[in-house]
């Protein structure tokens, strides 16, 4: 029987950019082995998470989110919970697409996006999980993740990562620190500070050296806290991670691994970002799932050490170096 491919695609997103490419993206998962099919997004509520699980339990064996880094969360979301969950693409067409970018997938040609899947690579990533919801990039609380939430779409959506720059401009002004309290892996955190942020891949909100280090399937996040909001000291901290990532070593940085983080607020009231969007308010619950989601990426170009588990290829290499090993003649070996 031949698989089946689902392609979840938002019609709105990057200037409609994907809607003239869609016969040629489908015709793409064809020549990769898949029967391909689309679902168009809808305004309802969760269009794409409910499209991502009605497919996932009817059977089908990919399904390819094609949209911007909500539609890969909402896809996400629609599947993490399941005990068979299908194998993942991504398509980018949206403001940042930090996942995208994380997987070296092309951001600015859908249709070569398409053709990654071609190349037949997958990583195991790990996904977040807070609460009853699931996030794939970042998850955070402080002043300095609400800046997501003030940015309008139409705005996103014409100006892409400049909106972010312009916003965050006007924002940094008005940044305070809340007190909060943070459990995580042999550690505790009690203080002021203007952000935490818990991330899993190395691409946030377009900067790829806020976790210079950061590994894709290790089961660990990356959690960052800042523990100053005086403007001098948020913009010096911006020169270092421009600078190579040299923050990570700065004092005012607590940057470490956890599985694992417990975040309530003090006195002020602390709302959770996850993936750029409203997740609702601290108390709450983080937990890394290792390995939980099956991604076609382009591995050739993710740096080694992002990658800890042994891909598909390198363990058919071994395979086949440790038979060439044992065909040897006795006395070839000695």
């Amino acid at each position: 029987m031949r698989k089946r491919a689902r392609v979840i695609y938002n019609p709105t997103s990057g200037r409609e950019a994907l809607k003239k490419d869609l016969i040629d993206i489908l015709a793409v998962f064809e020549q990769a082995g898949y029967e391909t099919s689309a679902y168009a997004t809808t305004p309802a509520p969760n269009s794409a998470q409910a499209e991502a699980t009605r497919a996932a339990k009817a059977g089908f064996e990919l399904i390819v989110a094609a949209g911007g880094d909500g539609t890969i969360n909402q896809v996400v979301n629609g599947i993490a919970g399941l005990p068979h969950r299908p194998k993942m693409a991504i398509i980018p067409a949206g403001t940042t697409n930090d996942y995208a970018r994380a997987l070296h997938i092309p951001r600015e040609d859908p249709l070569a996006a398409a053709k990654v899947v071609l190349k037949d690579q997958t990583i195991k990533m790990d996904i977040g999980q807070a609460s009853e919801q699931y996030f794939i990039n970042i998850a955070g609380g402080g002043l300095l993740t609400e800046l997501t939430y003030d940015v309008p779409s139409n705005l996103k959506s014409i100006f892409g990562y400049l909106a972010y720059l312009v916003k965050g401009a006007e924002l940094l002004p008005q940044i305070k620190p809340i007190e909060m309290d943070l459990t995580y892996d042999g550690g505790h955190f009690r203080g002021k500070a203007s952000m935490f942020l818990l991330a899993l891949t190395n691409s946030i909100g377009g900067f790829e050296q806020i976790v210079p280090d950061a590994a894709l399937d290790d089961g660990k996040f990356t959690m960052i806290i800042v523990k100053t909001a005086s403007l001098p000291e948020i913009l010096r901290l911006m020169g270092l991670v421009l600078n190579g990532g040299r923050h990570i070593n700065d004092p005012h940085i607590i940057y470490v691994k956890t599985n694992k983080v417990t975040a309530r607020p003090v006195k002020d009231r602390m709302m959770i970002n996850l993936d750029g969007e409203y997740g609702g308010d601290a108390p709450m619950k983080f937990r890394n799932l290792k390995q939980h989601i099956e991604m076609f990426a382009n591995l050739d170009a993710i740096p080694d050490h992002a990658v800890t588990s042994e891909t598909a290829e390198m363990l058919a290499a071994e395979e086949k170096f440790v038979k060439q090993v044992q065909d040897l003649p006795a006395d070839a070996t000695k």
